[in-house]
């Protein structure tokens, strides 16, 4: 079922992906900037995270840029054990961002830790308590692709 955004939802997805205020009232400031009051602004970004628009809505951390480590990773799970396997994986902190996806491998992850050593012992303990290999992609070099939606 397509998601039914209007052109306000739409403005606040573009607008609020560049960043946001860091003041006192941060959503005060990105409402008045969209021409919404406060709280008209926190309730449509409940409901865009609620019908599926947003997954989250949150900074952005560049764990490499802190000193961390990131790695993308990737499982083929048996579509009976997907719910099974997305509960284990996802308990991990050090997961960021987990999506199904229609592919062979039909889980893909993201891996943040302090360390390399880190992601790699989790990557281990993940195949341990699943028996799936984890695909392993570490990153190589880094795009940026925004994403906006037409208003």
């Amino acid at each position: 079922m397509p998601l039914k955004l209007d052109e306000t939802d739409r403005a606040i997805v573009n607008a609020l992906q560049g960043g946001f205020p860091l003041v006192d009232r941060p959503y005060a400031a990105a409402a008045a900037e969209l021409g919404l009051s406060e709280e008209e602004l926190i309730e449509r970004l409940k409901r865009l995270l609620e019908i599926g628009a947003a997954t989250r809505f949150g900074p952005m951390y560049n764990a490499e840029r802190l000193g961390g480590a990131v790695m993308l990773a990737a499982l083929a799970v048996p579509p009976e054990r997907f719910d099974e396997v997305a509960e284990i994986v996802n308990a991990y902190p050090e997961v960021a961002h987990n999506y199904k996806r229609t592919h062979r491998y039909n889980m893909w992850f993201v891996l943040a830790a302090e360390t390399k050593e880190r992601i790699e012992e989790v990557a281990r303990e993940i195949e341990k308590r699943t028996g799936l290999d984890v695909l392993r992609a570490p990153k190589l070099r880094e795009f940026y692709i925004g994403f906006k939606v037409p208003v």
